[in-house]
């Protein structure tokens, strides 16, 4: 479903090249749920805005079934990346003047959804993740947990065949934590793929399988000295 092959993403700053991701060779399959696991700064939000659609190699490719994302044309890619792929973030994301409803609403007002399909999967996406009694709160209104919950439901808005989460509890308490980890196992579940980045390995150890990102490499078991990157499958 997703695979990179050779993929490097190398920053200029301050006279120096960064080299985010090295040579990169990495498959997941439908209904995997991928963690990747790595200290900060290792290159794992690099790797899954990659992986997404959202930002362009240096050298390499990125296939989502089987066509080359970054050969696309910008708008063909941004198509596939709404009808396909959600994305979870860190920090929400959510628009503060807007309620939790149309916060989740936004993706099928971009799809041009009639009215009554926005306000039904909008509502019905809320009770999913528990809110069924918050669809008028905006997010000052909302615990960062609930604010999250929101994130969730607005990303599911589209029916993505692909989650990809970006230190999706981050920001939150153990409770919460356990909460959104439990949500992304159960959406793996029902035949979703997931691929969550994060720096906390109890989370990560909810993922069917766990990879480790280091200076850009990514193994397929926690680095030594002696370890070899990750070869595609």
């Amino acid at each position: 479903m997703l695979r990179m092959e050779s993929v490097v993403k190398q920053y200029r700053h301050r006279g120096q090249v960064i080299r985010a991701l090295d040579e990169v060779d990495l498959s997941v399959e439908k209904g995997d749920f991928v963690a990747v696991v790595g200290p900060s700064g290792s290159g794992k939000s690099t790797l899954l805005l990659s992986l997404g659609g959202m930002l362009t190699p240096t050298r390499g490719r990125v296939h989502l079934n089987g066509e080359s994302l970054y050969d696309l044309a910008p708008a063909a890619r941004a198509r596939m990346r709404r009808e396909r792929i959600g994305f979870v973030f860190q920090t929400f994301n959510l628009v503060p003047y807007l309620t939790a409803l149309e916060n989740v609403q936004i993706p099928l007002m971009l799809a041009r959804a009639a009215e009554e399909e926005q306000h039904r999967t909008g509502v019905s996406l809320l009770e999913k993740v528990g809110l069924a009694d918050r669809l008028d709160h905006k997010p000052a209104e909302l615990s960062v947990g609930q604010q999250q919950r929101v994130a969730l439901a607005r990303m599911l808005a589209n029916d993505p065949e692909i989650v990809l989460a970006d230190e999706p509890t981050g920001n939150l308490d153990p409770d919460t934590t356990i909460e959104i980890t439990e949500f992304l196992v159960e959406l793996n579940s029902e035949g979703k793929t997931v691929v969550m980045v994060t720096h906390n390995q109890e989370t990560a150890s909810r993922a069917k399988r766990m990879l480790w990102l280091v200076d850009g490499k990514v193994y397929s078991e926690k680095p030594r000295k002696e370890t070899r990157p990750l070869s595609r499958r």
